[in-house]
């Protein structure tokens, strides 16, 4: 999806206050639409209510743009927000069905769509959504050399050493991890390229859309869609032969365990987490344990808010500074 075409995932109405915006796609991150509140959307870090006439404003009334006149924010109609949820289901909604059982719609460009509404349950597990009420599209934004700076840390005699990259949300975690992936894959400054497996449960990495990815992930990446991340770890080893594995956000017993049997079969784990810090994911009694054992032999802290995109320093298992943190990127 080009920069100018992220307004036609929208319906009509919507579709029209938000082309008449004054904004760089590229800065923008979030758009929540829910069913009688203002439109709001995340832009530069910051978070903006959107007026009727295309202006940003904030909740404390603080206008950004300089026109004169009263900012009145716009509110969201049930009939609009359904509009926009069929357009971005290409009006074929049972298409998505198994994505919106997970709570969320991956549309053209990458993007993720979160839903909430009624969820109807059957046997003990969630059928599907309905009477949606509110979204939230978090917008996919490829940040080609991003990782550029940092791949050298993470590596040791050419080999990707087992590294954790730890943000808070928003902090760019996603971005890296991709970025890194396809460095990995297509190799770089005379370093070959090596086989690298994405287990991406909740389609963030690829981002593919019906089973197209939209990212590049280099060409030696093969992507398993939508499967839980331990599951996917040990089938991508045993299927595969990948010489590094790359999950987001790991956390659960079960991923963890598979990280130590990756990591036990040879290949190289490259992985997420929310975390401020070495320390606050210590923290976790699972991680900590993973930690402890030194498995992970590089970590990777971005900050968050202001800083979000900017890699602080990168340390090694024994928590000394290897790595430092550059200017970093916007996403």
């Amino acid at each position: 999806m080009e920069s100018d075409e992220w307004t036609r995932i929208f319906g009509k109405e919507l579709r029209g206050i938000f082309e008449g915006l004054e904004v760089d796609f590229e800065k923008l991150q979030e758009v929540r639409l829910r069913v009688g509140q203002p439109v709001c959307l995340w832009y530069e870090n910051q978070e903006y209510l959107v007026g009727g006439d295309g202006r940003l404003g904030q909740a404390g009334g603080r206008e950004r743009s300089d026109r004169a006149g009263r900012f009145e924010p716009r509110t969201v109609t049930d009939r609009e927000l359904r509009e926009t949820v069929e357009c971005m289901g290409n009006y074929s909604l049972y298409a998505f069905e198994e994505e919106i059982r997970q709570g969320f719609l991956t549309v053209r460009g990458g993007h993720r769509v979160g839903l909430a509404g009624k969820v109807v349950m059957e046997e003990g597990r969630i059928k599907t959504i309905r009477h949606i009420s509110g979204v939230n599209i978090r917008f996919a934004h490829q940040v080609k050399g991003c990782g550029a700076a940092v791949l050298p840390s993470l590596l040791e005699n050419g080999r990707l050493l087992h590294s954790l990259l730890i943000s808070p949300p928003r902090g760019g975690k996603t971005t890296l991890l991709r970025d890194l992936v396809r460095l990995l894959s297509d190799g770089a400054d005379g370093r070959p390229g090596i086989n690298v497996s994405v287990i991406d449960e909740r389609s963030e990495i690829a981002a593919c859309c019906q089973g197209i990815p939209q990212n590049d992930l280099g060409a030696r990446t093969d992507v398993l869609d939508g499967c839980p991340k331990a599951l996917g770890m040990m089938m991508a080893i045993r299927a595969l032969a990948p010489a590094a594995v790359a999950v987001d956000e790991i956390g659960g017993k079960k991923d963890l365990e598979a990280v130590e049997y990756a990591a036990g079969c040879g290949c190289s784990v490259l992985a997420t987490v929310h975390g401020s810090g070495l320390e606050e994911i210590r923290r976790k009694p699972a991680m900590k344990e993973l930690i402890d054992q030194g498995i992970f032999r590089r970590f990777v802290i971005l900050g968050g808010g202001e800083r979000a995109g900017t890699v602080k320093e990168v340390l090694d298992e024994k928590g000394n500074l290897v790595g430092k943190g550059g200017d970093g990127w916007s996403g």
